[in-house]
């Protein structure tokens, strides 16, 4: 025999469908009794101890914390690659992995042949603008001729900056090196390596942390920075870390209707690592929801569907119901029920949908 699952819209129409079976059967009992009347039969009596016997509960609303569970990875607040802006060949790299390194720290040494040629130039223009100033001086040439000879060496100067940011590599914040992909005497070339990345080294920040959730858009006005969370990983059972939203995203996801989450966690112990594999609680606050006892849920078998028999006047309805978090021996549900619905607690083992019953204290 197939049982259906009823949701709440549609237990109405379920009791209406029962009504008009109940005349029909009524119906067919009055013709036999008349029946057997006429051939002066014996009708038997039905007594309600033959009806399973129930135990129902009068479902009330509480207030429940609306905490949520997000998944996510934990990551470097800051992460650099340290990579020079032009294809140049490596003299030194001065860190390894696993090296702390000091904001403006010198990390890699590249080749400098291109950069004291470059210092030759300037200093040739600077030689050339003393002496086109001196002329200027004596009327020998134009301002004209000195302002142009002053851009130029002003462009060879911005230039000569540049070379030196990128044949000195520093540090760009305090750190550790996670990543080194050449070896000193290779040549750079800006294209990805076998490793996938394109740069010398990695450089990241080990506290703070941070990890990235992404939550049902029902929860968009209540999410704010600073609220707090708890952040708990696998690999450190029954630890909870401290953390707080740092970043709200202003968008939703019109694809997934979720917005981004960025929780900051201080690791001053440094006992989390980027890439480890975290959930985070979310409290959203509290609201007034109906709550069910946990041995009223029944799971059906095969899906995650759960649903609960509802009792009314002698007869009850197998309701599919929307569970949300367990407090304490009570179930909160999100849909499916209403404050003052009675549900089965106790004897549902033999029961179907729009069985009669008794109820029993």
């Amino acid at each position: 025999m197939v049982v259906e699952t009823h949701g709440r819209a549609s237990l109405q129409k379920i009791k209406n469908k029962k009504q008009q079976n109940d005349m029909k059967k009524h119906l067919t009992i009055l013709t036999a009794t008349l029946l057997l009347a006429s051939c002066g039969g014996k009708q038997e009596e039905v007594t309600t101890d033959e009806l399973p016997q129930v135990r129902v509960e009068t479902l009330k609303k509480e207030l429940v914390d609306q905490t949520r569970d997000f998944t996510g990875t934990v990551q470097s607040f800051k992460q650099n690659d340290i990579t020079p802006s032009m294809p140049v060949r490596i003299d030194n790299i001065l860190v390894d992995v696993g090296d702390n390194v000091k904001k403006g720290q010198v990390l890699v040494e590249m080749d400098v042949v291109n950069r004291q040629q470059l210092q030759l130039q300037l200093a040739n223009l600077e030689r050339e603008l003393e002496r086109v100033t001196e002329l200027h001086k004596s009327g020998g040439i134009s301002q004209q001729q000195v302002d142009q000879l002053t851009v130029q060496v002003n462009v060879q100067r911005t230039a000569m900056q540049n070379m030196i940011a990128n044949t000195t590599l520093r540090a760009p914040f305090d750190g550790v090196v996670t990543g080194r992909y050449y070896h000193p005497g290779e040549m750079f070339s800006m294209s990805p390596t076998a490793s996938g990345r394109a740069a010398i080294l990695t450089v990241m920040t080990l506290a703070p942390l941070k990890v990235t959730i992404h939550v049902n858009e029902e929860y968009f006005s209540r999410v704010k920075r600073g609220v707090s969370v708890d952040v708990t990983t696998d690999i450190y059972p029954g630890v909870s870390f401290k953390g707080a939203v740092h970043i709200v995203h202003p968008t939703i996801d019109p694809m997934t209707r979720t917005f981004g989450v960025e929780v900051q966690i201080p690791n001053s112990d440094l006992r989390l690592r980027p890439g480890m594999f975290a959930r985070v609680n979310v409290n959203f606050g509290t609201m007034d929801r109906v709550v069910a006892p946990d041995l009223a849920i029944v799971r059906q078998t095969g899906t995650n569907d759960r649903y609960v028999f509802v009792y009314e006047n002698g007869i009850v309805y197998k309701v599919k119901v929307q569970v949300g978090r367990q407090v304490g021996n009570q179930v909160e549900i999100l849909d499916g029920l209403n404050e003052g619905d009675q549900v089965v607690v106790a004897g549902m083992a033999r029961l179907l949908d729009q069985s009669k019953v008794r109820v029993v204290e």
